[in-house]
């Protein structure tokens, strides 16, 4: 009998993110059936990946924010719409107002302080679509000295998986 644990052929981790994230959904569509209000002290932090597939926001904003946003929903927001898929919400900033449409898979945290509830959400890499980028000036073929000379210095740590 071996003491290491064998590879899952069964994707747990997507499963379980897949379901937490139908809480949002649940919880969203409560609000929406309420007649848009939120209950009592409640309010929501959503934190989103622009670059996410499906994400729909203003250049403006997408040039702000360029890889993640968090979005308060408490006092001013309206045409709150959840689907299956995602949600939209129209909010103002500066004064401006905004539509915003961001499915459940762009979610990166969703928390409600004034009952101390947070989910935080493991951003799966291969749904998001790489964006558009200029080279960077440090891409030469000059090592710098940094690293272990082999001209990689990335250091992968997974926090979400416990063997």
């Amino acid at each position: 009998m071996s003491i290491d644990t064998p590879d899952s052929l069964i994707p747990y981790d997507e499963i379980v993110q897949e379901a937490l994230r139908a809480v949002v959904g649940r919880v969203l569509g409560s609000i929406v059936n309420g007649g848009s209000t939120l209950p009592g002290a409640h309010h929501f932090y959503i934190t989103f990946k622009t670059g996410a597939p499906g994400v729909s926001i203003p250049p403006h904003l997408r040039e702000r924010f360029p890889d993640e946003m968090t979005i308060v929903l408490q006092n001013k927001f309206w045409d709150l719409e959840v689907t299956a898929q995602g949600f939209s919400v129209s909010l103002t900033f500066n004064q401006v107002p905004a539509k915003l449409q961001i499915p459940f898979a762009a979610i990166t945290a969703f928390v409600d302080p004034a009952v101390d509830f947070g989910l935080q959400f493991q951003a799966a890499v291969d749904e998001l679509a790489p964006e558009a980028h200029e080279d960077a000036e440090n891409d030469g073929t000059e090592p710098d000295g940094d690293g272990d000379g082999d001209g990689s210095n990335v250091v992968s740590i997974d926090f979400g998986r416990k063997k």
